[in-house]
């Protein structure tokens, strides 16, 4: 769900790029909108690194 929609970009996509160009008119809506979508992409960055962690001790 961290790329719905997907048509004409994946919307996490397009917030990023507003966000990396200077965020100029950004409203509060619009961080929620771009920390909901990118909660899922933090989510499995973090779950990534710690099963490898989890699995290089073992």
């Amino acid at each position: 769900m961290g790329l719905a929609p997907f048509r004409p970009e994946p919307h996490i996509l397009g917030k990023l790029r507003w966000v990396l160009g200077g965020a100029a008119g950004m409203k509060l809506v619009d961080w929620g909108d771009f920390l909901l979508h990118g909660l899922p992409w933090v989510g499995l960055l973090g779950y990534g690194i710690w099963y490898l962690k989890r699995n290089k001790k073992a």
